[in-house]
């Protein structure tokens, strides 16, 4: 005896019972991997569901979607850690490079105001005016 096609659905989970379950599981598992289809399985002769045949990628439990969440929440923190070393890093480095452009303009400015009389020339004065906020750090 042939068992003819499931017939179409509309979307919803279709009830088959366990006999008729056995006699298409190819069936079923084949429309489960191809449509995400979900069956549920009955009793032979009670409506109420015992059983799913469901698509492998909605049968995870509940405990590996938590590993998985878990995991990626691992290698976020991770990469956020690596990140915010390589912020302070530069942040240092930048400070650093910062006091020795900022010794080195006091330094010139120091041999300026020994050679100039401060007011002097007022080129020198807007070029000073200029820097003022590198002087006072």
């Amino acid at each position: 005896m042939v068992a003819t096609a499931l017939p179409h659905d509309d979307g919803q989970p279709r009830a088959l019972p366990l006999r008729e379950a056995r006699t298409r599981l190819t069936q079923i598992v084949a429309m489960a991997e191809l449509t995400d289809t979900v069956t549920i399985v009955t009793r032979d002769r009670d409506t109420r569901p015992v059983a799913a045949i469901v698509p492998a990628a909605a049968a995870r439990t509940q405990a590996q979607a938590r590993a998985d969440a878990d995991r990626i929440a691992a290698v976020t923190a991770g990469w956020a850690r690596r990140l915010d070393a390589a912020h302070q890093q530069s942040a240092r480095r930048h400070a650093a490079e910062l006091r020795a452009v900022t010794d080195a303009l006091a330094a010139a400015w120091a041999e300026l105001d020994r050679r100039a009389q401060p007011g002097g020339d007022p080129a020198l004065e807007r070029l000073r005016a200029a820097h003022a906020d590198l002087l006072t750090h």
